[in-house]
């Protein structure tokens, strides 16, 4: 400990200086001063306190949710890494069993929003393994935590103002409100403001529950799909093949054309063969990293973008769509 001496006229101070504190406890106590503010603005806006006071419990700034955050799998892996890690024989297995299992509930909610049964399976299965992986994190302290950073700060404090409505509205009590680090919920992975948005109380029990009541799950998911444009008659695409000296000019979202347009530019099956004769309108697609496997994806697959803006994350749905109905 240093003594420091000033004389402020006939007065000598003594001050007691202790040694300079860490940049870590320096970064704590202001990340406490600003949970704080987040608390009061919280309140001001009708959350309750013992709401506040039970979701902010033991809540810290996690270093390891900010790591996370900067490894997004488009950047550290390849398509096919990444394809051949999602999509396993055994996920493809527990898929079909599923699409078995639920089929009643699956046939209901199909009819009631247009969306076919193993879309809503792929998207469950590539999202969570159907249940079994939804994410240890606290949804709170997760998106508390992505608030605080500065990289998108601002949407991930109000996808965390509405998760507080949430735990307010009873859907789901503050120790049950689990998911990804990046703050997705549940079976579904619904972000706050999709759960808002499209979640489903399929059962009609008073609660959108997206983590433990499948009804719930399956409703939620085709209603995001449904009303994000989802066409039941479709399907998202297929992968194709290029003639030699193709224009890869052509090779974009931006890009549509009707399948006889494609067809007569020489793109063709992956097997050779025509492309179907409906004149679905499409775009062609290669995934980054991807050694130029080339896709042909339709209306269904834009709107598998909308769930999560990843070509790696609709490529994954789409093929494991098609593998749960193959024999």
């Amino acid at each position: 400990m240093l003594k420091i001496s000033t004389k402020l006229g006939s007065l000598v101070v003594a001050v007691a200086m202790a040694m300079p504190i860490s940049s870590a406890t320096a970064a704590k106590k202001e990340f406490g001063l600003w949970l704080e503010e987040l608390k009061a603005e919280a309140q001001s806006n009708g959350i309750s306190k013992p709401i506040l006071d039970t979701a902010f419990r033991n809540v810290k700034f996690k270093e390891k949710i900010i790591t996370l955050d900067r490894k997004q799998p488009e950047v550290t892996q390849t398509f096919q890494q990444y394809m051949a890690k999602r999509l396993p024989k055994s996920l493809v297995d527990m898929g079909k069993a599923r699409l078995h299992k639920h089929k009643a509930v699956l046939d209901e909610v199909s009819r009631i929003y247009g969306v076919q049964p193993r879309f809503i399976v792929a998207l469950w299965g590539v999202e969570t393994r159907f249940g079994k992986y939804t994410g240890g994190f606290n949804v709170v302290e997760a998106l508390t935590t992505l608030a605080y950073d500065d990289r998108r700060a601002d949407y991930f404090r109000k996808e965390l103002m509405i998760a507080l409505r949430i735990l307010e509205d009873r859907h789901i009590k503050p120790g049950d409100m689990k998911g990804s680090w990046a703050g997705a919920m549940g079976q579904a992975q619904f972000m706050p403001s999709s759960f808002v948005n499209f979640a489903v109380d399929h059962d009609k029990d008073g609660r959108r529950d997206i983590w433990t009541t499948k009804p719930d799950v399956f409703a939620s998911a085709a209603n995001y799909l449904s009303k994000s444009g989802w066409r039941g008659d479709q399907t998202w695409g297929r992968e194709v093949k290029l003639p030699a000296n193709f224009d890869k000019n052509l090779i974009s979202l931006k890009i549509q054309k009707p399948m006889q347009e494609w067809q007569d530019l020489g793109v063709r099956k992956v097997n050779g063969t025509d492309l179907p004769s409906r004149q679905l309108v499409g775009s062609l697609v290669q995934p980054k990293g991807g050694n130029g496997q080339t896709f042909l994806v339709y209306n269904n697959y834009r709107t598998i973008l909308k769930w999560n803006y990843s070509t790696y994350f609709a490529m994954s749905v789409g093929q494991l769509a098609d593998k749960l109905v193959s024999p």
